[in-house]
């Protein structure tokens, strides 16, 4: 009982949009609370939604084999794989991390005072204000530069060294775009809504 009720539910917003994961046991929760209903289908070509009671009774209805259910002194149910909210219509936002590896992934490799792309071993990260002139360590003021570019701007400001620099650096946008481990399975079920996600998933502008 306890490994069912841990298994993983995809969770749709209002807008039939996926956002997060969560146990059956939360699942059937908000279920049972009214706050969110059971996605099932597709069995004539379209999804069909549940609340409790329906789900209950769909439930007692008949089980196939290979289905996990619930059980208690008093009800069988069968484990939900996706849910939808009927009061959330927003996308979780993801800020992406401030991570060496997120600023070379913004400037794509390029160093950003002469723009060669380069090897990652070949680049460094340079604060374009200098750290010891008040520069901050942030998105806005760190910036990918090559070996030769930073030997040459040494402790100066682009302008000082006679570098001008290939773009503004600036913070990344947030990305609304379920950023889960969806670890190495994924329900069948699941496969619509991920699919969706996928293709509309909102790019940031290094994406060209």
């Amino acid at each position: 009982m306890t490994q069912t009720l841990n298994q993983q539910v995809l969770v749709l917003n209002r807008l039939w949009q996926a956002v997060n994961l969560c146990s059956v046991r939360r699942a059937l929760g908000l279920l049972f609370e009214g706050h969110a209903q059971v996605v099932a289908g597709p069995s004539d070509g379209e999804f069909r939604t549940y609340d409790f009671h329906q789900w209950r009774d769909l439930s007692h209805s008949g089980t196939h084999p290979d289905e996990d259910v619930v059980r208690t002194v008093a009800l069988r149910i069968r484990v939900p794989r996706v849910i939808l909210l009927l009061f959330f219509d927003r996308l979780p936002k993801k800020e992406v991390k401030f991570t060496r590896h997120n600023i070379f992934e913004r400037d794509r490799n390029r160093c950003q005072y002469c723009g060669r792309v380069l090897e990652r071993r070949d680049l460094n990260l340079d604060h374009v204000v200098p750290r010891d002139r008040g520069g901050p360590t942030t998105w806005e003021n760190i910036v990918c530069s090559c070996i030769p570019c930073n030997t040459r701007k040494a402790n100066r400001t682009p302008a000082e060294a006679g570098l001008r620099l290939v773009r503004k650096p600036k913070r990344p946008k947030w990305r609304p775009f379920m950023q889960v481990n969806l670890g190495p399975s994924v329900h069948e079920s699941w496969k619509h809504f991920l699919d969706i996600a996928y293709w509309n998933v909102e790019l940031g502008e290094e994406i060209s």
